[in-house]
């Protein structure tokens, strides 16, 4: 059993009242962690990576190099949580990786082939099931969103730019720079908006504020916007930033479930807001859309997706991101959004752009600029193994897009105006 003391390859301690499920190994089965061990090496022999289990000969096609300093713990991790385990034994400093992004990408692009094809069939068995009280209902809801963007503003204003955007930015190209992220956000917003048709007097209800920027932009256009948000502390930052730009009588920001939308609407947008919805409750959140939109409006939605047999697999699996990054969630698949619009509401698809390069760019920066204020990050009060927990999250979130595993569109509905 791993105790407090267990260090980290930092040489800091895992805070066993903080983290758990990271100080402590979960007991298992000598069988079952040697049975876990040989397939894990039957399938890091195929890859092109280096695997190196304590200093031992490495495994695998070579590649970027994994390094596991505590096969035992690695193994039982592994056996007990599957890919929970993985994430936190990374936490726990029991492996690590002079390239993270590069070895998660090899892995995520095989990660349907990780796990042979008698153990998946038997998947329900071994794969951890979401908690109950994480469904995403109004009250669910609201606590799930709370865990990640309640954490502090201070926290997400270290590592984003000065528009405090936290999706997928639009570069002209590659690779990107950190001087030029504020104005890929503001392309890819400006590019939402113009989707939307946008202008002066268009009223906008956006569904899923961040810290403002994309409200502002529109009420500089002369757009007037309501805007939801289920975090207090985004609310409270996006209503000093909406004062401070002078435009209060242009932009409402209120703490409210796109379920509780009222009014009607020439043009909703909605940024990588879907993917907090849950598949249980995508309907409702296409019906809103549809319900708030005044005929002949326009929805632009920014979407996060993942392949359709993928995302089947994953919906009822309880995963590393669910547990410590966004609980509750589940990413869509281009087929899952297209048919739920089109089974539900009478919003009809007319475009759809995707650019999952430009978002593996953004994160790259990110995560870089994270690894650089990462004193910083410690003086808020976040310690060493939140730390490794984000950098996970950012790495194994770039490796999805660089592997091609996630991609990110832009989408336009239509709403019919039948006085036309």
């Amino acid at each position: 059993m791993r105790t407090a003391d267990h260090r980290s390859p930092a040489d800091t301690p895992v805070d066993a009242a903080r983290w758990p499920d990271v100080a402590a190994v979960p007991a298992s089965s000598w069988p079952r962690t040697a049975v876990t061990g040989a397939l894990i090496r039957r399938a890091l022999d195929g890859l092109p990576v280096r695997a190196r289990f304590a200093g031992r000969d490495d495994t695998g096609r070579g590649g970027p190099l994994l390094e596991v300093h505590d096969p035992a713990a690695f193994h039982a991790r592994v056996g007990t949580g599957g890919l929970v385990g993985f994430g936190e034994s990374y936490m726990a400093g029991e492996w690590d990786a002079p390239d993270l992004v590069a070895v998660l990408t090899v892995l995520a692009a095989d990660l349907a082939g990780l796990i042979p094809a008698p153990l998946q069939r038997l998947r329900g068995l071994w794969a951890l099931k979401h908690p109950h009280d994480e469904r995403n209902t109004p009250d669910g809801s609201r606590a799930n969103i709370s865990r990640h963007y309640d954490l502090s503003n201070d926290l997400f204003a270290l590592f984003l730019d000065d528009t405090l955007s936290y999706s997928s930015a639009v570069f002209r190209g590659f690779p990107a720079s950190w001087d030029l992220m504020a104005a890929a956000q503001h392309r890819k917003i400006d590019r939402l908006l113009d989707l939307a048709g946008v202008a002066a007097g268009t009223r906008l209800l956006e569904i899923g504020t961040g810290w403002g920027e994309l409200a502002l932009r529109a009420a500089a256009r002369g757009a007037h916007v309501t805007s939801l948000t289920l975090s207090a502390e985004q609310r409270a930052l996006a209503l000093e930033r909406v004062r401070a730009a002078g435009v209060q009588d242009r932009v409402s920001v209120e703490l409210r479930d796109y379920r509780e939308a009222r009014g009607e609407y020439d043009a909703v947008v909605s940024v990588e807001m879907i993917e907090a919805v849950g598949a249980e409750f995508w309907p409702d959140y296409f019906r809103t859309l549809d319900e708030r939109l005044a005929p002949g409006g326009r929805v632009a939605l920014q979407a996060i997706t993942m392949p359709h047999d993928r995302m089947l697999a994953a919906r009822a699996t309880f995963t590393w991101i669910h547990k410590y990054v966004f609980p509750g969630g589940l990413i869509p698949s281009t087929q899952a959004i297209e048919e739920t619009a089109r089974d539900h509401t009478g919003l009809r698809l007319t475009r759809r752009d995707a650019f999952g390069a430009h978002y593996a760019e953004t994160l790259r920066l990110w995560r870089e600029r994270f690894t650089e204020r990462a004193a910083e990050v410690d003086a808020l009060g976040f310690d060493a193994t939140f730390r490794r927990l984000w950098t996970f999250y950012l790495a194994y979130s770039e490796a999805g897009f660089r592997s091609g595993y996630l991609d990110v569109q832009q989408y336009v509905f239509t709403k019919e105006d039948p006085a036309r």
